[in-house]
């Protein structure tokens, strides 16, 4: 009787997860935010990958043994250019980069999985789902700039193309769940992409200098913070990603990125931000643009 209520054959149910796992990582920008106010960019990244390693761990112990030679690279291409890669991007560019221009630029995975899926995995489109990504990209630019185009990047640049960077990974890695890792269910290829990526961050933590982090005051606060970013960003939202992606097409579980930017605009009124009726409408296009980025993808 459960499945019949939280079905992913069936479209809605579909849906329900993408709205779910865009506000899960939606929240993560302000997550990452706050742990750096007392840990650096990279002890965010690390810590975050290292504590998902750790939710994983029993899981991944149960399905080690499906690791084989045919799957191993594609794991390793997941753990690495699908996790742990953006991770440390993101909290590089967000030390000078708004959280909001952070999930804006995201939206360019919708993007990148898309050319990668054209060019490497015979995927073939519709001029609609090409209009698709313009019109989501051109609504997520109006919810960050607020109708101020001449300031999306400004000065901040340089570190904004971190994170287009980390967008082409994950574009990458999107279609190789859909297209090289079938056999494994999507709980397996998140808890064995992990098991190999966190021995090589629990190294770098061990040699990493925690000394400046202990005098920042309420640096336990902050860490705490980057657990509850390990726990539904790498640990959840990671599953339900690859879950998703497996019953249904690779860009579609790359257009949650669409939606990511609204909910962090609604963190912001949350933390005392105001929204404007124009950021409202650029909602409304960023949806349609997720409407035809997956209208009949073959």
């Amino acid at each position: 009787m459960q499945q019949q209520y939280f079905d992913l054959n069936q479209r809605r149910t579909q849906w329900i997860a993408l709205v779910f796992l865009a506000f899960l990582w939606g929240s993560s920008f302000i997550l990452m935010k706050k742990g750096l106010e007392s840990f650096s960019s990279s002890q965010v990244a690390a810590i975050r990958m290292f504590i998902a390693f750790l939710f994983f761990l029993p899981i991944s112990l149960r399905h080690v043994k499906k690791i084989n030679r045919n799957n191993i690279f594609p794991l390793l291409i997941i753990g690495f250019v699908g996790n742990l890669f953006p991770a440390f991007l993101f909290t590089q560019a967000q030390t000078e980069v708004s959280s909001s221009l952070a999930g804006m630029l995201n939206s360019l995975v919708p993007f990148f999985t898309l050319l990668f899926g054209i060019l490497f995995f015979g995927i073939k489109t519709r001029w609609s789902n090409i209009l698709g990504v313009a019109i989501g990209l051109i609504g997520a630019v109006g919810i960050i700039s607020d109708g101020n185009f001449s300031s999306v990047l400004n000065n901040q640049s340089w570190y904004a193309l971190l994170i287009v960077l980390a967008t082409l990974f994950y574009g990458i890695s999107t279609n190789i769940v859909k297209h090289n890792l079938q056999k494994l269910s999507g709980l397996a290829i998140s808890s064995l992409a992990f098991l190999l990526i966190g021995p090589f961050v629990g190294i770098y933590l061990l040699f990493s200098d925690f000394s400046t982090v202990t005098e920042s005051p309420a640096y336990l606060q902050k860490f705490f913070y980057i657990v509850l970013l390990a726990l539904f960003s790498s640990f959840i939202a990671v599953i339900i990603f690859n879950i998703l992606i497996k019953y249904t097409t690779a860009i579609f579980g790359a257009s949650v990125t669409y939606i990511i930017p609204i909910f962090a605009i609604l963190w912001g009124i949350a933390d005392g931000e105001s929204l404007s009726v124009f950021q409202s409408a650029s909602m409304t296009v960023v949806m349609l643009g997720v409407y035809l980025v997956n209208n009949k993808i073959k």
